[in-house]
């Protein structure tokens, strides 16, 4: 049989242009495994992250709304898939590793809380080990992905670590998805902004919107051309020059106006609570955590290990944890 993968390693040799990562020069995995025959290694890491069972449990994890009451706002799930959708799109005008950044992309967020980064926040500040949404999703395809991790290549693992913060990833494909993940959570937060009724079109900064679009679509596809334009101009890949400012400009004011303090996060301290209670109980309490964690404690600590269990739970497994173990039940016949 023809080894396709080969085949496709050679025609990426020709399609890729020199900023791009060839599937070829791969450094490998953390455990040594033969090569697939029909598919490249990071094919293959796209498709184990797929696979995974952190992947199916973002479709119940806040992006920014919590328990929002309609079918059309974001999930962590429609994030992810919105930042790889804008990636792959920079990623193959600019002739990088469409596979490389799509597997980065659809694996950047594994390792989120329940209630979005409230749930983090919390984590964060409890915890004498800290907390990261993106160093605990390097976590879970590392280790705790069915007890053993994905084990998916160094190149998947550094874009999907460097996507957050101000580290800064070894490849081209790991830096367009750090800038997807904001273009895709700048335009469609405020898509649900306005639906909520948190803010108006109006109210955002005027001078931002006619640099970038009056349109949701208007606005992402300014910025992706920015980055496509000046990654062909320059070898670089940078969000620059006025729509550069005008993004960044837009992103302190939703911070500033809807992240902190609006009507989207009035339960917000409501889920710092579910998360903050559940954490206590667990410390004091690790037996009551599913056998598979418990039994990590001697390797991890029960500090890191109940971390795991809490920022591995969707927003309703939290929510049903915290009633069972603190809301009083109806017992017995009523009359």
């Amino acid at each position: 049989m023809v080894n396709l993968r080969e085949e496709y390693e050679k025609i990426e040799e020709k399609i890729l242009s020199p900023l791009g990562f060839l599937s070829k020069n791969s450094s490998g995995r953390q455990r040594h495994e033969e090569k697939c025959c029909t598919r490249t290694d990071f094919q293959r890491d796209r498709d184990r992250i797929i696979h995974s069972k952190a992947f199916r449990r973002l479709k119940h994890k806040t992006q920014v709304f919590i328990s929002p009451e309609g079918d059309h706002y974001r999930t962590r799930l429609t994030h992810t898939l919105e930042v790889s959708q804008i990636a792959r799109t920079m990623s193959r005008a600019i002739r990088l590793n469409e596979d490389l950044t799509e597997a980065i992309a659809l694996g950047h967020d594994l390792g989120h809380t329940p209630f979005g980064h409230t749930g983090e926040k919390v984590l964060n500040e409890i915890t004498c080990c800290g907390f990261k949404h993106n160093e605990q999703s390097l976590r879970v395809i590392d280790y705790l992905e069915d007890g053993i991790g994905l084990n998916l290549t160094y190149e998947v693992r550094d874009g999907i670590l460097c996507h957050s913060g101000n580290l800064e990833a070894k490849t081209n494909e790991g830096k367009i998805v750090k800038l997807a993940d904001k273009i895709a959570y700048i335009d469609h937060d405020i898509d649900d902004a306005i639906r909520g009724g948190v803010i108006t079109i109006e109210d955002l900064p005027s001078e931002c919107i006619k640099v970038l679009g009056y349109t949701h679509s208007q606005r992402i596809n300014s910025m992706i051309t920015c980055v496509i334009e000046h990654a062909l101009k320059n070898g670089e890949i940078r969000l620059s020059g006025e729509i550069g400012e005008a993004t960044w400009e837009l992103k302190d004011y939703m911070f500033k106006n809807v992240y902190i303090g609006s009507n989207a996060k009035k339960e917000e301290e409501k889920a710092m609570h579910c998360v903050e209670e559940l954490f206590k109980y667990y410390i004091e309490k690790p037996d009551k955590m599913p056998s598979e964690f418990y039994e990590r404690i001697k390797k991890w600590g029960v500090e890191r290990v109940v971390c795991d269990y809490i920022a591995g739970m969707t927003d309703r497994y939290a929510l049903s944890e915290y009633i069972n173990l603190f809301i009083p039940l109806p017992w017995g016949k009523i009359y």
